[in-house]
């Protein structure tokens, strides 16, 4: 068998061959890096796809919700389309929030500029199974300047290399800590939480400040995936916990945490306090919806320095207001407290054995049927379906159609919602069975607003009732008759009139009738105090001084107190015929405690840019109106309302014996000891009660009745100022009072130094001033 001959490499063939090796290896490096370079170049100058240029890197374009801002410098809300976001500077983060951003996500952050070659080299080794490439300020570049992250893999290695270039320019032009904030402000953490202000407060009800380690841990593990790991019970709250305790986990490794931390917050729980944040739900909505216009208004009229109009929902403005969240929320309070077991009466009058055509009274099916007519024409409904070409005949037949709907509800005191199938129709006249509320508090001394609630719940019942509403405003229309005269006049609450009945021939005062009044307990016997009178609000001593002075000055000192609602000249507009608002009210009833001044209401005291430049200062606006003589004196008439008239329950208990009446009357009783000066109002079927109460430096009126005034109490017991808005007023004082910090007045209303006008009747004793218990004689506390 022949052998095999083998050949051996010599030893200068093995070497070229190792030569050749060495070549292509440094010939691949070098071209590597060459790529790698160039790629940095092309991004750099934009061949990979726009790049941000220095301008746009000190300033990138997010968008910023407009904060609205109350006196005690609370959020009470924002104005935004799809960016929930408010920007927080690095010093509002507490340290464990970033602790465990820095750990959990980029734990050499403070070591590199922008890019982690350590991490970068393990990332590629496994091919992007490691982890650990993406730093702090390349996951920043990512949120500001990468669109919409490509699916194709070539495309997204261009967009990972352009990422490591804004990067690295993010870190020449900024500071490691405002790169921190920048990137918590920047990122969706899902449920409009838009940035950590948003989180914090949508998800904890907190400031950023305020976040403890266990709620920084779970915001931070967000980071990986909001949509994924959602807190809510219905998404991923297990998901979420698991999430978060990675996140302790690596806080302990890296020692920010020990062990012994670590294992006691892992077995925490997450305790939301989740408090969604959106236009139709938070404190002060109606007061923001009213902002809204006012803002619009104001954008109209003043343009940016470059002539462009400002966004209000993405230019991040500023909207300082008057409004004090503390009285804001104890003014919803209040209404959420009266409101249902006011509802439970007026709808135990409304069951079908009582009221075949609820919630009307006094209204035949074919005015029921026009009315419901009208009411559709109003309506969204018909609005948006007008808008889309159908016919009249096609819409009114869509209100026959049941649909799936949900609608507002008091369940066990507590505004609430049930889910039901409904025809339209059936549902406008379900929500006419509502009673409303209008409420408004301010500071007569600066015509700052303090509260606003414009109805019960927003979501559901969006018509404001302190200014967009105007109802008759009953007997709370009598102290402007009173004021005049006494202007006039130089009237003392002292001097006495006939009880008896006057009537006022026609055409005296544009009346095409002879016109007499009423007094509603059918006295007209003796002679009353003006004092004792507007405490009894007797009809008959009003038209009296109606007489004396006519019409038109009250009208004239009406408007000089801010009313701006047309009121016609005739006698009727003593006993409160005109349609007014909460609004023009207490701002009218604030110039008798403010010495005569009227103060316009202020509810916005400027506007900032984002950037903390003043674009508007308001102008206080007032003007004497009357001397502080008859003002002091109207506000002493007014006390006596609350001394012995139909507001006492203020400060008597006499309904304690009377459960029935006390389940009613919410927080009753009330036994206010400070000097009140205040008047109900009640119109003359029941649909509408007014209280309007003053102290030295807050005046407060409340509006309560349905939409419609076909829907009204039966009878008086509760269909007064007294039982219907009275309530509200003294829950929220007595509110006010408990938080001393607030520093609303006990004390007496400033009296004039040199005061001529007599408003001490004490030693005066006239046949009514025996007390009597409303709950035996309620007609003695009508209020029209």
């Amino acid at each position: 068998m022949a052998k095999k001959t083998v050949k051996k490499k010599s030893a200068s063939t093995a070497s070229g061959d190792f030569s050749k090796y060495v070549r292509w290896f440094w010939m691949t490096f070098t071209g590597g890096v060459l790529l790698f370079v160039l790629m940095f170049l092309f991004a750099s100058w934009g061949l990979l796809g726009e790049m941000p240029d220095h301008t746009i890197l000190e300033n990138p374009k997010t968008h910023l919700a407009t904060e609205i801002i109350s006196s005690d410098d609370k959020t009470l809300g924002k104005f935004y389309l799809n960016d929930n976001r408010t920007p927080v500077d690095y010093k509002e983060l507490p340290k464990h929030l970033v602790d465990a951003l820095v750990a959990t996500e980029d734990i050499r952050y403070y070591d590199h500029s922008g890019i982690d070659a350590r991490g970068t080299l393990r990332a590629i080794a496994k091919f992007g199974k490691g982890g650990g490439a993406s730093t702090i300020s390349q996951q920043l570049a990512k949120q500001l300047f990468t669109k919409q992250v490509s699916s194709n893999k070539i495309q997204r290695v261009f967009q990972k290399v352009r990422e490591w270039v804004i990067a690295i320019r993010l870190e020449r032009q900024y500071t490691k800590e405002e790169i921190i904030a920048m990137y918590f402000n920047i990122y969706d953490f899902g449920n409009n939480a838009d940035g950590i202000r948003s989180a914090a407060r949508i998800y904890f009800g907190k400031e950023p400040k305020e976040l403890d380690i266990k709620e920084s841990a779970m915001l931070v593990g967000m980071f990986k995936n909001s949509s994924l790991y959602n807190p809510r019970s219905h998404r991923n709250p297990e998901g979420t916990k698991n999430r978060r305790n990675v996140v302790f986990s690596q806080m302990e490794k890296y020692e920010f945490i020990s062990e012994t931390q670590k294992d006691s917050l892992q077995k925490t729980e997450l305790d939301l306090n989740y408090s969604p944040e959106s236009h139709r739900e938070g404190i002060a909505t109606y007061f923001r919806a009213y902002l809204d216009g006012f803002m619009k208004d104001w954008i109209k009229n003043n343009p940016k320095p470059d002539g462009e109009n400002y966004n209000l929902y993405n230019d991040g403005l500023k909207i300082y207001t008057t409004i004090d969240s503390r009285m804001q929320e104890y003014a919803e309070n209040a209404v959420q407290r009266h409101m249902p077991r006011l509802q439970a009466e007026f709808d135990h009058q409304n069951t079908p054995d009582r009221n075949k055509t609820a919630p009307f009274l006094e209204l035949d099916e074919s005015e029921i049927k026009s009315l419901m007519k009208n009411s559709m024409r109003r309506s969204e409904r018909w609005r948006v379906l007008k808008s889309k070409g159908k016919t009249e005949k096609e819409i009114e037949a869509s209100f026959d159609k049941p649909k799936q709907m949900t609608v507002f509800a008091w369940i066990d005191g507590k505004a609430s919602e049930i889910d039901t199938v409904m025809k339209p129709i059936d549902s406008m006249r379900y929500y006419k069975s509502f009673l409303q509320p209008g409420m408004m508090s301010m500071d007569p001394q600066t015509g700052h607003v303090k509260a606003w609630v414009g109805g019960m719940n927003y979501r559901h019942f969006q018509y404001d009732h302190v200014k967009q509403g105007k109802r008759q405003v009953g007997s709370t229309f009598k102290p402007f008759v009173y004021a005049t005269a006494i202007d006039q006049l130089h009237l003392s609450p002292c001097d006495t009139l006939p009880r008896q009945q006057i009537t006022i021939e026609a055409d005296k005062y544009g009346n095409p009738d002879p016109w007499t009044t009423k007094n509603s307990d059918g006295r007209y016997d003796g002679f009353l105090t003006l004092k004792a009178a507007l405490a009894g609000s007797v009809n008959t001593v009003t038209a009296r001084l109606m007489d004396k002075v006519g019409p038109q000055p009250v009208i004239d000192m009406a408007r000089n107190l801010g009313v701006e609602s047309d009121i016609p000249p005739v006698p009727a507009i003593s006993l409160g015929t005109p349609d007014l608002s909460v609004y023009e009210m207490v701002a009218a009833y604030a110039t008798f405690a403010n010495k005569g001044v009227y103060n316009k209401p202020v509810m916005v005291t400027r506007i900032e840019d984002k950037n903390g430049t003043v674009l508007y200062q308001f102008t206080p606006e007032s003007r004497d109106v009357l001397s502080d003589e008859v003002a002091y004196t109207t506000v002493n008439l007014m006390q006596g309302v609350v001394e012995s008239g139909s507001g006492r329950r203020l400060v008597h208990s006499w309904a304690t014996k009377v459960p029935e009446y006390k389940e009613v009357i919410t927080g009753y009783p009330y036994e206010l000891t400070n000097p009140i000066a205040g008047k109900t109002g009640t119109t003359q079927n029941q649909s509408d009660g007014w209280f309007m109460g003053m102290v030295p430096n807050l005046v407060t009126g409340v509006w309560v009745g349905a939409e419609d005034r076909a829907a009204h109490f039966k009878t008086i017991t509760y269909g007064q100022g007294a039982a219907m808005a009275l309530p509200i007023w003294a829950l929220y004082m007595k509110e006010c009072y408990a938080d001393s910090e607030l520093n609303i007045s006990k004390g007496n209303f400033e009296k004039p130094q040199n005061l001529s006008i007599e408003v001490d009747c004490s030693k005066l004793v006239d046949d009514d001033s025996t007390e009597k218990d409303p709950v035996d004689d309620l007609k003695d506390v009508l209020d029209f």
